[in-house]
């Protein structure tokens, strides 16, 4: 999955030391980030050194974010981009496939905090200007003391199982088209497990049973921590779509699933493969 980048170390401590020269500069507009590439999918990202030559304050105006293997990345704003130069902007959606792995993994979590920053500039409740907390990361707000962290949505991945077959469906109106699980947000007030029992009545109308826990995936394209889950049908019934959230679902057998997708980053696709490979 997309986390896994070892052997290399992730570290999201808040250590907000100054950047070196080496340091990784992670600068994105909407939803792009700034790249250069070397290959159909080789990339990196630009070091200070290679942007300080047109941005004199680059170094003084940044924000700490996290480390891999000791190699520090910051976010980097309102900068100008050499001209010539061998960056430039490329949609978020690359880092799906984007190698190496561990430099992808850093682009979408930076793209995850990059978002969560830029939506808290000003305090929610009273709004005053919120400041960066020198210990952890957090955003103050001297005028009311209300303190913002950044914001994770939990949301379950839904393996509804039915003997040797499997629920698959396709989403409606969104431009990823795969096959996938079923999938929702966790509501205010509901276990997971909740969760995974409303999500299914309301996107296909069955009722599940035995739901049981298989893995969990930070996401960042959808500020999400993702929770697996593995379900029975409990009672036999027809699939009534909810047809504003999905375009289809149909149930697969085992050995029919599809699993040939080159994309082994998510939480989905590791499920599939690992209901296939069950016998």
């Amino acid at each position: 999955m997309i986390q896994d980048i070892a052997p290399h170390i992730y570290d999201n401590a808040y250590r907000p030391e100054a950047p070196g020269a080496d340091s990784y500069a992670l600068y994105y507009e909407d939803h792009t980030a700034l790249i250069s590439r070397s290959g159909e999918a080789e990339f990196d990202f630009p070091r200070f050194q290679d942007l300080e030559g047109c941005n004199d304050d680059i170094y003084q105006n940044c924000t700490y974010l996290f480390s891999i293997d000791h190699q520090r990345f910051y976010l980097v704003e309102h900068i100008t981009i050499p001209a010539p130069s061998a960056f430039s902007m490329e949609n978020t959606l690359f880092f799906r496939v984007g190698t190496p792995g561990y430099l992808a993994f850093a682009g979408i979590t930076g793209y995850q905090l990059f978002t969560w920053y830029r939506s808290h500039h000003y305090c929610g409740r009273c709004g005053a200007p919120l400041r960066h907390d020198e210990k952890e990361r957090m955003m103050f707000c001297a005028s009311c003391h209300q303190m913002e962290f950044p914001k994770i949505s939990p949301a379950v991945i839904i393996g509804v199982t039915d003997g040797n077959k499997l629920l698959l469906s396709k989403y409606a109106g969104r431009t990823y088209k795969k096959y996938a699980l079923l999938a929702g947000f966790t509501e205010i007030g509901e276990t997971l497990e909740e969760t995974v029992k409303r999500e299914v009545m309301e996107e296909v109308g069955l009722k599940v049973t035995n739901i049981r826990y298989y893995k969990n995936q930070p996401w960042s394209f959808s500020d999400s921590l993702l929770v697996g889950f593995f379900c029975d049908l409990a009672e036999p019934g027809d699939i009534r779509l909810d047809q504003d959230e999905l375009a289809l679902a149909k149930w697969f057998e085992r050995e029919d699933l599809p699993t040939d997708d080159d994309e082994q980053i998510s939480l989905t696709r590791e499920m599939i493969q690992f209901f296939h490979d069950q016998t």
